[in-house]
């Protein structure tokens, strides 16, 4: 357990589970749109995300996360003015998802250069997060770590090409925790690596030069 489990972390909001885990949601859908600039978001909100959205800012801190924003960031408060006048065209539509925690978001999302994806994650207390759900590939990983998402093809040597070459680019750093999942043999697949430390700015880029390696996703902790 780190201090922010105790006091909760830097935070624009009301509420860590509403705002400060929201941030951190819509920044893993910013990281998977790898730069690109989004054009239609849609936001699906379960339990009382879909409920108290509104007064609790929620809405506000999903779209500045999808921004690129940080949980303290005061631009967290006009989000949604800023995100208009961007020109994203974003909607918010209350469901109820079976099984899901009650602070459940998931966040579809198109760029300009025609980059789609998905994501699913709740917000579970003090700031941190647990994603479900990765552009239909299931996981579930609390990312209270330094988290890479690796989208690849399934094919053999893929993940020793991985694992070696995080060996080699940054050799005083350690993995964790992996898992791995997939849609279907020889389909696409998802490693999912926890890191001890957050990895040296370079890593990912790397990474995507290996072969049938198709994205990399880096999620840092609160």
């Amino acid at each position: 357990m780190n201090i922010f489990n105790i006091i909760g972390p830097e935070m624009i909001g009301p509420s860590s589970s509403h705002t400060a885990g929201a941030v951190r949601l819509g920044n893993v859908a910013y990281e998977m749109m790898l730069g690109a600039k989004p054009l239609r978001v849609k936001i699906e909100l379960s339990g009382s995300f879909g409920t108290t959205y509104k007064g609790h800012g929620t809405d506000r801190a999903l779209i500045a996360g999808i921004l690129g924003f940080k949980s303290d960031d005061e631009a967290i408060r006009n989000s949604l003015k800023i995100a208009e006048e961007m020109g994203l065209n974003y909607s918010f539509v209350p469901t109820q998802i079976p099984d899901a925690h009650p602070n459940t978001a998931r966040i579809s999302f198109e760029c300009e250069n025609g980059l789609k994806g998905r994501v699913m994650g709740a917000s579970v207390g003090g700031g941190n997060i647990r994603i479900h759900e990765i552009n239909g590939l299931k996981l579930d990983i609390a990312a209270d770590s330094p988290t890479l998402l690796i989208i690849h093809s399934d094919t053999p040597g893929v993940i020793a090409d991985v694992t070696n070459h995080i060996s080699d680019f940054d050799p005083d750093n350690n993995i964790c925790n992996f898992t791995l999942s997939r849609d279907q043999r020889g389909g696409t697949a998802l490693m999912t690596i926890a890191l001890d430390n957050i990895p040296k700015e370079e890593l990912g880029t790397s990474l995507e030069n290996i072969e049938n390696v198709q994205s990399v996703i880096l999620i840092k902790p609160v």
